[in-house]
């Protein structure tokens, strides 16, 4: 398996973003990420997917589209679309009529940002998720920086301050957001969890004073997704764009707060008698099943089974859990940051079955 750096979720000037395809990519390589995935608002922006390169580095950039019905109001229920090669945004008036037409273009859909708080302070209203009835998704994002960044605009002085000082900003998902991404899973669901970080690159003046709110670099290197490759990329555009959706309907995959200490090289895994899985994999109970963490430095580390935890470890860099129940098991992980524990990996689950 090989680990790819994503950021999955952004905008550009298509709709309400403030950076180029060219920006962007340029932003990406200075982050270090592997993959970009351009999410423009109720646009399929066509032309710009393929390989960039400079010097050795190089950035695949993948197009998809954050689709949602601008004639609600509020608005409500945004929907992330990778792969499906062609405008939806038609759809939009009915969730599901969108969901049934992605998965028949051949796309993954993902709920974006399931709980976005108002933030009154800047005229900006809630705009999460509401229609939970719907089927045949392929995950939700359990994580969106922007979203966060709302739901701490209790007033004018808090919004200064975080503009200014945007790495104290990112702290975990919102609780209400885990929630009901385990209820699916307990419920039987197989749903994949992403990180987004929302990027626009917002221009803002005050008086004299001229800032980029969140430049796109900044954010590539904060909350990224994580996916595992079935095998190396090999430099088409077109057969790595495959693998990397792949990886992402599969959920093999995790989610990782990169600015506190790079989270790549983590893994989950399970061993059973004769077989073993990954995340997003499924293992019988059979004989016991050993449940494999790695992470990349000591820290506190909890397993998370059907929503509830069930072991935690403190500043250990491997943990091994048995059991025999089944259940959807995942992991947690937290870090010290800015003198504060905030979330730093937050795994898709490897799920036991009898």
């Amino acid at each position: 398996m090989q680990e790819l750096v994503i950021n999955l979720h952004m905008h550009t000037p298509y709709s309400d973003g403030h950076g180029s395809h060219a920006e962007i990519v340029q932003a990406a390589m200075q982050a270090g990420l592997d993959v970009i995935i351009v999410t423009d608002h109720n646009v399929y922006v066509s032309g710009p997917e393929d390989y960039y390169k400079n010097g050795d580095r190089r950035v695949l950039l993948l197009v998809g589209e954050e689709i949602h019905d601008q004639a609600r109001q509020p608005q409500k229920n945004h929907l992330l679309v990778f792969g499906a090669g062609r405008e939806l945004s038609q759809l939009a008036h009915d969730p599901q009529r969108l969901l049934d037409g992605v998965r028949q273009a051949g796309g993954l859909s993902f709920l974006a940002h399931p709980v976005d708080p108002a933030a009154r302070v800047m005229n900006q209203p809630d705009i999460s998720w509401v229609d939970w009835q719907v089927l045949g998704f392929t995950g939700i994002e359990i994580w969106n920086s922007m979203s966060e960044f709302k739901s701490l605009l209790k007033n004018w002085a808090r919004a200064f301050y975080f503009a200014y000082n945007p790495s104290r900003m990112a702290h975990a998902p919102f609780p209400e957001t885990l929630r009901r991404w385990d209820e699916l899973l307990s419920g039987g669901r197989r749903v994949v969890a992403i990180g987004g970080s929302d990027a626009h690159a917002i221009p803002i003046r005050l008086g004299p004073l001229h800032k980029t709110l969140f430049p796109y670099e900044f954010h590539f290197r904060c909350i990224n997704t994580h996916v595992f490759v079935s095998t190396a990329l090999s430099g088409d555009a077109k057969t790595d764009r495959h693998l990397i959706l792949e990886a992402l309907a599969s959920g093999r995959a995790f989610v990782g707060y990169d600015l506190p200490a790079p989270t790549r090289g983590f893994r989950f895994s399970a061993q059973g008698k004769d077989s073993t899985a990954w995340m997003g994999e499924e293992i019988s109970s059979r004989n016991g099943v050993t449940l494999q963490i790695r992470l990349p430095l000591p820290t506190e580390c909890r397993l998370v089974k059907d929503g509830k935890v069930i072991k935690t470890w403190q500043n250990r860099e491997t943990c091994t859990h048995i059991t025999t129940e089944p259940g959807a098991y995942r992991v947690e992980a937290y870090i010290e940051y800015k003198g504060r524990r905030r979330g730093w990996i937050f795994s898709n689950p490897i799920y036991v079955k009898l």
